[in-house]
């Protein structure tokens, strides 16, 4: 492969730099600039950061939640293609996704005895 092969992938690579710079540039020059503390505040969910939440600081099952919420979207982000290649895989692969959901299930029903799912004010 010569380097004249890859200056096509060049020209895109300086374009996408040069669209970005300039609108970045552009914007600085068109957008309003007032500031005020009410703008500048931090922002989090609706909530006034102010108070208790005022550190920064999560109480653990919202932790605990948002882990399990990634662990089963994972989980289905799993199930889709296999879904739709079930035809090819044959029984190994039913097998296999079937070995998988159990594993999630256990570490559901593991989660769920341990109450990290109960949420209490």
């Amino acid at each position: 492969m010569t380097a004249m092969e890859f200056l096509p992938v060049l020209f895109m690579v300086a374009g996408i730099v040069l669209v970005a710079v300039g609108t970045l540039f552009v914007s600085t020059l068109l957008r309003p600039s007032n500031p005020y503390p009410e703008k500048n505040m931090p922002y989090e969910c609706g909530m006034d950061p102010a108070g208790e939440a005022a550190g920064g600081r999560f109480r653990v099952p919202f932790f605990i939640v948002a882990i399990l919420l990634v662990i089963f979207d994972v989980e289905a982000m799993f199930l889709f293609p296999w879904a739709v290649v079930l035809k090819d895989i044959g029984l190994v692969g039913y097998v296999e996704m079937f070995v998988f959901i159990a594993l999630l299930l256990v570490g559901f029903a593991y989660a769920w005895l341990k109450g990290a799912l109960e949420w209490e004010e």
